[in-house]
């Protein structure tokens, strides 16, 4: 019983949730539908995966899923491989270091961070509270859709798309007069998936200042590293300020470690407390995934390094597009979107055929790819693959 109770203990007093499926209060599904759920033009990735499982085992080149395909630092690789020794312990001490770690970095308290596994569980967590009497979520459009697209499908809230401005940026002014009585949360992914721009941190700043006193404001920041000074372009300074701001980060992205699934949210303490019951009661996270993403949290040799080569990979895929006579939208993150000159779906039918995995969306009246940004090799197969239909 008293480890019992020291487990619990441990998850209330650090504030850390780990999130691999939810635990709900009864009968929160009852507004959700019961028919099934359409899919969007912008296939789900676990769709595409599955897809590519059946249809396509001959993948070369895995440019859908935005991840970083030059893989864990060796520091993180070597942290996962010592902590197999120790993995029959929960990994209170290190998740615990791992926060204090963050909370240091980031000038904040460990009890205004919570963990869990992957941003996208609290995310989902964020979509059952907020959504949870109803209301609206106000979000861009096109942008990351998981959280509002939840919210509207399963939990009777109203997602209210705001569309991008002629950059492709975010209309925070948009954004700020579709607030009204019935706004339970503003969303925004910054740099925004799957346009690739960002919006200035002064702008976000300012627009979190004025709004977050009607409205919690979501900044979700998952590509925030790929950004040439993430510390002075993120927003956790309003969530130090006191202001009603959640913060979500991954270790995902440039840190290369999307499957170990680990993230975390910075935000007001009673702000976590309040997501709290929508969450997993116990800690989920490994002790790996724990290990992994405090070698890899500053590891700043890596980071650069892997940073540099998907640049250089995103150089090459701007002068495979001007070549091609393409377009394109000029990108800050590790992925990239294009018009193309046929059906979307055809589009990527088309190059899984030649080994090529791709995303698509419909939006301002056009079909366009997103492509993530591969190890150069598989830049080149996508090059080879997209002169066949270009």
């Amino acid at each position: 019983m008293a480890t019992s109770m020291n487990r619990r203990n441990w998850l209330k007093t650090s504030a850390l949730v780990t999130t691999g499926a939810l635990t709900l209060p009864d009968g929160i599904f009852n507004t959700a539908s019961a028919a099934p759920r359409v899919a969007s033009s912008s296939t789900s990735q676990r769709n595409i995966e599955q897809r590519i499982a059946q249809d396509f085992p001959n993948l070369k080149a895995r440019l859908f899923a935005n991840e970083n395909p030059f893989g864990p630092s060796e520091k993180a690789k070597k942290a996962m491989a010592e902590a197999m020794a120790t993995s029959y312990q929960y990994p209170i001490q290190v998740v615990d270091q791992l926060v204090a770690k963050i909370a240091a970095a980031e000038n904040i308290k460990p009890e205004q961070i919570m963990v869990g596994t992957g941003s996208t569980p609290l995310l989902q967590a964020s979509a059952v509270f907020f959504a949870k009497n109803g209301g609206s979520i106000i979000c861009g459009d096109p942008a990351y859709e998981y959280l509002p697209d939840e919210a509207e499908k399963n939990f009777g809230a109203k997602w209210v798309k705001v569309p991008l401005t002629a950059d492709y940026k975010y209309d925070l002014d948009a954004m700020e007069k579709a607030i009204d009585k019935d706004t339970k949360l503003v969303y925004i992914c910054n740099p925004n998936n799957p346009t690739g721009t960002y919006v200035d941190a002064d702008k976000m700043r300012a627009f979190c200042e004025r709004v977050s006193p009607k409205v919690p404001v979501i900044i979700d920041e998952a590509y925030i590293n790929y950004l040439s000074d993430p510390k002075g372009m993120t927003l956790i300074d309003c969530v130090r300020k006191g202001q009603n701001v959640i913060v979500a980060r991954t270790f995902s992205k440039l840190h290369a470690l999307a499957g170990m699934r680990i993230g975390y949210f910075v935000a007001q303490p009673e702000m976590l407390k309040n997501l709290l019951p929508y969450t997993v009661p116990f800690g989920a996270l490994s002790a790996l995934s724990a290990s992994a993403a405090l070698a890899a949290y500053d590891d700043t040799e890596y980071l650069q390094g892997a940073l540099k080569k998907t640049l250089e990979s995103k150089e090459y895929l701007y002068s495979v597009l001007k070549k091609e006579g393409y377009t394109y939208i000029p990108s800050v993150t590790n992925f990239v979107m294009f018009p193309i000159n046929m059906e979307g779906q055809r589009f990527v039918d088309e190059m899984m055929k030649r080994g090529v995995g791709l995303r698509f969306w419909k939006f301002n009246n056009k079909e366009w790819c997103r492509i993530s940004i591969g190890r150069m090799d598989e830049m080149k197969i996508f090059e080879e693959a997209f002169k066949q239909l270009s």
